[in-house]
């Protein structure tokens, strides 16, 4: 852990450092390709829309022996519908079953009752209505819009619109490689996975606007100084915040991992399951938008400004005529090279670049 802490503290003072901006081209690749099987996982597959959304019949009984497959077997037979049991923990059986009405739930209950060996009475019925579900998807619907409204509009006001469209994004495709997930293995999608995806949007949210709040900073006047290029010191953003941000998430998904595989793999909770599997599939794709794509865009766009392109332009005529003079990149600047407020960007890998004045640097003195 100590050596985890060295680490952080050698990325934040820019010691070392990945290069993240420079690498951007690869993990909008990678992301696009997620993206892409995703949509047409759920173009192809679509999502399994569990019993709350579709309407039907979900009967309880009491403990038997009775084993999940054959279960299943009966309850089909007698539906003629596709029948999904779960095992409970007092040893008795879950069984849904979609699209059953009044008449029909109770002439599967009488064949259950029968194949299960079970009296009629101690079996429990309750029915759902798919008017029920629809209302649960519109208002979550709702939800998400009024969210993301929000959302943008707190960024724009709070930091810039670059950030508003690069969080918007990052969120975006969050939900999108969550929901292409449970359209690929066929998860049961039920109020508990909207919940986990409402859910999962402000953990995703949390390590951006950490970033965004670094960065801010630490461009702050960054037109005064011929040093550093926006994207260099957002490069040195991302690093000087990585390591809280996989300790956050770590510790986010540590209890989450609990609840999904032990919970639900073990004790077969059904809404935790549900919960569960949407935030951990959510917070480890918000932790990636966080870092590989979030911060990066912002640089994408703000680059594209004439302040910072003319900016770059200082920065590389500088370099090439320190470079004409046979001095190096680890020369000493001038006390007028970096905003007051902003740190050097280390652009590569294992680059040592020298701290502002402010940070550490002892005066007159170079390492």
């Amino acid at each position: 852990m100590s050596r985890l802490g060295s680490l952080g503290a050698r990325l934040y003072r820019g010691e070392v450092g990945y290069d993240f901006i420079g690498k951007r081209k690869i993990w909008y690749g990678i992301s696009i390709l997620i993206t892409i099987t995703a949509i047409v996982g759920l173009a192809v597959s679509g999502l399994n829309m569990g019993i709350e959304f579709k309407g039907g019949a979900v009967f309880t009984t009491p403990k038997t022996s009775v084993s999940v497959s054959q279960a299943e077997d009966f309850a089909t037979k007698a539906s003629g519908h596709q029948a999904i049991v779960q095992k409970l923990g007092n040893g008795g059986l879950r069984i849904q079953i979609t699209e059953v009405d009044t008449a029909k739930s109770d002439q599967i209950k009488d064949q259950l009752s029968e194949d299960l060996n079970v009296p009629t009475e101690k079996i429990a019925a309750d029915l759902v209505g798919p008017s029920w579900g629809e209302q649960i998807a519109n208002k979550a619907w709702t939800g998400l819009g009024i969210f993301m409204v929000l959302v943008v509009i707190y960024l724009a006001i709070a930091f810039e619109w670059r950030m508003a469209i690069a969080a918007l994004v990052a969120l975006i495709h969050d939900i999108t490689i969550t929901v292409g997930i449970y359209a690929l293995v066929g998860f049961e999608v039920t109020p508990g996975t909207v919940i986990g995806l409402l859910t999962i949007l402000g953990y995703s949210l949390y390590d951006t606007v950490v970033v965004f709040d670094s960065l801010r900073e630490s461009t702050r006047d960054i037109t005064k100084q011929t040093r550093w290029t926006y994207s260099e010191i957002a490069n040195r953003s991302i690093n000087g915040t990585l390591v809280r941000s996989i300790n956050t998430t770590v510790v986010a998904l540590l209890p989450v991992a609990g609840l999904l595989f032990i919970g639900g793999g073990v004790l077969g909770a059904g809404m935790l399951n549900d919960i569960s599997l949407s935030l951990f599939v959510g917070l480890a794709a918000g932790a990636y938008s966080s870092i590989f794509i979030a911060t990066p865009l912002v640089a994408d766009l703000k680059e594209r400004d004439p302040q910072m392109k003319a900016l770059k332009k200082r920065v590389l005529a500088k370099r090439a005529a320190a470079a004409a003079k046979g001095e190096t990149a680890e020369d000493e600047p001038s006390d007028d090279d970096f905003p007051e407020d902003a740190a050097p960007a280390a652009a590569v890998v294992g680059q040592r670049q020298q701290p502002p004045r402010g940070h550490g640097r002892t005066s007159g003195k170079r390492r």
